[in-house]
């Protein structure tokens, strides 16, 4: 073995010799019968690199797919990308505005010929970053969610929502992006706070003719130019101060249309002046207080942002017409928002109509992908009904067919289900599922213009079948444009058909292809059964799903989990996952949430280049408590990285001392305690470690693993052993390598899902020694360890362990130097405790520095007492320190910290600072509290010794 382990010249080897293996191949024969077990992964973005949250999620779903492929099950865990509508489109026409190239100029096909190029060059790069960090998933199956058996799966559950009533067209409010011009999901929206303002206006109320009474009601917005499109004005039904207004109008401002003054519990009495101008069109809120008064939906701003007035029907529809309408027409028309809001306010102030203007921060919502101020806006879109869908997707959980872990998460699930809205799935780009309908005339349109706005749908699985069903309804040739018709193209085939009746000739008809494409999480939703080849009924369909659990973030809870839930249930009548392990966030050391903008991301990639893969992956497990973030620093990655370079420095002291597996090796036959000791505590790591990991408790296994190797393996027993490896009796050397080499690679199995590199190399270097393995570690059967516990062995062993540990904490505490041999007395020892130092003498003398043990049967004047396991144990300390100076130096310390943890008591005490306080400088004074008062226990116990 070399000298020093060196991550970066094993871990390419290592995933060679696991793909030339086909060692993470669902399916292998050898296998048939065994219990599946399957994963899918949460398929990252084609333009993504990988970042924490990747690492932690994979490292664990790894974990859980390593342990159980060496328990023999036959695992697949499923790889592969989603497209990613927005994100890759944007990366495109950024490479295109590089070139002076616009999509639209281009046109649709040449512009997906960019991209399938683009995704051909460089996207799927997180693919090889996630073998880099160990992901053992069967990279041969690996799926893309614009591959053609994906794509089939979309367009097949597209058709049969649309025909079972579940899928529909309607007008509603949606979150736009006048930047990028389409719709995004509620995922895509990130609340920032801004400083804004909040203007007042005063809406002067009229009489039923429209005369003005005199009277004002006044409205606080932070969106005046909005108020162009407003339809209503709203105050709380029991607010005093509007109750005789109710039902009657306002002549709105700068518009003069009338509107009315209604009741409706969404205005806030106690928020602003406790009246709410009501803008259907333009706010979610607003959306449904319009509907449950029946109020008109007006549009005024355009898909990128500008006011629309001039043939706007909705706007000039009960407008009565004015000089100071047309006055308002000519001068807010066309302009950008932002400029039309300071148009707005200068011309109510003009008029004076401007109440008050006041400072105000509150949250807009921002794309997070173009960074641009979203606009809720009206328009067509395709709506699932997701309410009717859901039922059955709460019904699984609340029943236990799918589990949360941590169960608190359940939750979050039901919350949203519960009130969950119809899920909009176009959207208005080029890059993704194109949606399967086509438009054709109504066959009740009497002009173009109605045959353009209420057109006939034609909703197929093919272009083929929707021009069948376009054929039955005209009864004549049809012919499919791929955009929608100009209008004089289509009056050419009305003026045609006209012809047609008189001559006898057959109608010419025309249908054109949607142009949107699906929301991304439409086809994600299908994941756990299109990667299975659905809606083929496959044999893989049939042995994998339902999958045993899902990994993932509570971020994505609403908008993945729930969708494949209901999809799930809908198409294949069974939940798509037993279990749903919930992970945490990764933070920075401090507690704060990574962030560009902070400067306080770490990069997955450079932690595997400095410290290794292994040791990124075992402090994501070690940290990975069920409810807690992780906080993640260098230092923890370098601590792990030393781990592993324990392990290899454990290896090498076996190799040196000649410590080989033989052949027919049996630890039952063991006759040497020290080594039934440690066997019997392999045994009981390997128990703990295989429950924490069907737990997900991830933390636990690796602080169990951590625990046996470092503590008992390389600490106790290595160290215990070294006079059996050195020693003459040959039959005892013999049996301790026999048992270390066992051991090792007992500790190779047992770490492997959290630290598969570093292992697997080892596991080939040991297999040089003694007879040759049979397969990669990766492939070997887990720890089968059950009988060999020795209660026996670890009574004493575990005696002499406990006993040093005492005298080392004893030492520590009472500051003793660290080079003074004390003596030891066991007071009143038992026979078999006086048997065991016979035994254990000079080993005890040698760990402990002991001076000498000896027996009494009173405890020495002047000695720091330990017990251990009911015996007792004195440390005469007269002469050795001062007993005096050491009170006070305990009691010095003690009020320190006593006054410290005061300080902090005081200010997770003040609600003031809970309030206002970052979160992570609260749980940063709650975690010092904890240690201060460890700290303070540890010293009282100190002083107690010396009483």
């Amino acid at each position: 073995m070399e000298k020093t382990f060196d991550p970066s010249t094993i871990e390419a080897r290592m995933r060679e010799l696991w793909e030339e293996a086909g060692a993470f191949r669902a399916g292998r024969p050898e296998r048939a019968g065994a219990k599946p077990f399957s994963i899918v992964i949460p398929p990252p973005n084609v333009t993504g690199s990988l970042h924490m949250g990747h690492a932690l999620n994979n490292t664990l779903q790894d974990i859980l797919a390593r342990y159980h492929r060496m328990r023999g099950d036959d695992v697949l865990w499923q790889p592969g990308t989603d497209h990613a509508g927005i994100a890759t489109q944007m990366v495109v026409e950024r490479r295109l505005m590089e070139r002076q190239q616009h999509r639209r100029e281009m046109g649709r096909a040449k512009f997906l010929e960019e991209v399938w190029a683009w995704k051909a060059e460089s996207g799927g790069v997180i693919v090889e970053q996630l073998k880099r960090l160990g992901a053992s998933c069967d990279w041969s199956r690996e799926r893309f969610t614009l591959d053609e058996g994906l794509s089939r799966a979309v367009v097949k559950v597209f058709v049969q929502l649309y025909r079972d009533g579940l899928i529909y067209k309607d007008k509603r409010l949606v979150n736009w992006d006048p930047k990028l011009l389409t719709a995004i999901s509620d995922l895509e929206v990130q609340q920032i706070e801004v400083k804004g303002h909040l203007w007042h206006f005063k809406y002067p109320v009229v009489y039923h003719d429209g005369q003005p009474t005199g009277e004002f009601i006044t409205v606080a917005t932070t969106r005046p130019e909005t108020m162009l499109g407003d339809t209503a004005v709203a105050v709380h039904p029991e607010d005093e101060r509007y109750t005789k207004l109710v039902g009657k109008n306002v002549r709105l401002p700068l518009v003069g249309r009338l509107i009315p003054i209604v009741a409706d519990e969404y205005s806030d009495p106690e928020k602003g002046t406790g009246a709410v101008k009501i803008t259907p069109a333009h706010d979610f809120n607003d959306f449904e207080v319009g509907r449950r008064h029946g109020l008109r939906l007006i549009n005024v701003l355009d898909a990128e942002g500008a006011v629309t007035l001039k043939d706007n029907q909705e706007f000039f529809d009960h407008v009565a017409p004015s000089p100071e309408l047309d006055l308002t027409v000519a001068a807010l028309h066309g302009l950008d928002r932002n400029a039309a809001r300071a148009r707005v306010v200068a011309m109510m102030e003009e008029r004076e109509l401007l109440a008050e203007v006041s400072d105000h921060k509150h949250m807009v919502p921002h794309g997070d992908r173009s960074g641009a101020v979203l606009e809720p806006r009206l328009t067509d879109q395709w709506y699932v009904d997701a309410k009717t869908l859901a039922q059955p997707a709460l019904a699984a959980v609340r029943e236990g067919r799918t589990n949360f872990v941590p169960k608190n998460w359940e939750k979050t699930y039901f919350d949203w289900l519960e009130n969950i809205q119809p899920w909009c799935v176009s959207r208005q780009l080029w890059w993704g599922h194109r949606i399967p309908a086509w438009y054709g005339r109504n066959p009740n349109a009497d002009s173009v213009k109605s045959a353009l706005s209420n057109p006939h749908v034609f909703v197929a699985e093919s272009q083929e079948g929707a021009l069948r069903m376009a054929a039955d309804l005209y009864g004549g040739d049809v012919i499919v444009t791929d955009t929608e018709p100009t209008e004089e193209k289509l009056k050419a085939i009305f003026d045609r058909n006209l012809q047609a009746k008189s001559t006898g000739e057959r109608n010419l008809e025309v249908i054109w292809r949607d142009e949107d494409v699906l929301d991304t999480w439409f086809s994600s939703a299908l994941w756990p059964f299109s990667t299975l080849g659905w809606p083929d009924e496959t044999k893989e369909l049939d042995r994998y799903y339902p999958t045993n659990v899902l990994v993932t973030g509570f971020d994505i809870i609403f908008f993945w989990v729930a969708r494949m839930m209901m999809m799930g249930l809908y198409f294949k009548k069974e939940v798509p996952f037993h279990d749903v392990y919930i992970h945490a966030l990764v933070r920075d050391e401090k507690g704060a949430k990574m962030s560009k903008s902070k400067g306080n991301v770490i990069d997955p990639l450079h932690l595997i280049n400095e410290y290794g893969a292994d040791a990124l992956r075992f402090t994501l497990a070690a940290m990975a408590a069920q409810g807690r973030d992780i906080k993640l620093s260098t230092q923890r990655v370098e601590g792990y990285r030393n781990f592993a370079t324990k392990l290899w420095n454990a290896s090498r002291f076996a190799e040196i001392n000649g410590c080989a597996r033989i052949a027919g090796f049996d630890p039952k036959n063991n006759q040497i305690t020290l080594n039934r000791w440690i066997v019997s505590e392999a045994a009981r790591a390997s128990a703990e470690i295989a429950t924490a990991i069907e737990a997900y408790r991830f933390n636990d296994a690796a602080g169990a693993a951590y625990r046996f190797v470092w503590n008992v393996f390389c600490d106790w027993y290595l160290e215990l052993a070294k006079p059996l490896l050195q020693g003459e009796d040959g039959a005892a050397k013999d049996e301790t390598r026999a048992t270390t080499a066992f051991i090792l690679d007992q500790i190779y199995a047992l770490l492997h899902p959290f630290m598969p590199f570093i292992t697997e190399e080892l596991w080939g270097v040991k297999g040089f020694e003694g007879p040759a393995r049979e397969t990669p570690l990766a492939l070997a059967q887990w720890p089968d360890l059950s009988g060999l516990e020795d209660a026996a062995a670890e009574a004493e062993i575990g005696w002499i362990v406990d006993l040093v540990s005492e005298v080392r904490s004893v030492r520590s505490e009472m500051n003793l130097p660290a080079g003074a041999e004390v003596p030891l007395t066991l007071v009143g020892a038992d026979a078999e405790s006086r048997a065991r130092v016979t035994r254990w003498d000079e080993t005890l003398r040698k760990l402990a520095r002991l001076s000498q043990i000896g027996f009494a049967d009173a405890a020495p004047k002047s000695s720091a007492q330990l017990i251990v396991r009911g015996v007792l144990g004195a440390i005469p300390l007269e002469g050795v320190i001062d007993f005096a100076a050491e009170k006070a130096r305990l009691a010095k310390e003690t009020a320190k910290l006593e006054g410290e943890a005061k300080k902090i008591e005081a200010k997770l005490g003040n609600a003031d600072f809970i309030a206002r306080a970052p979160d992570e400088v609260v749980e940063e004074n709650r975690e010092r509290l904890e240690e201060t008062r460890e700290r303070i226990e540890k010293l009282t116990a100190a002083a107690k010794r010396l009483d």
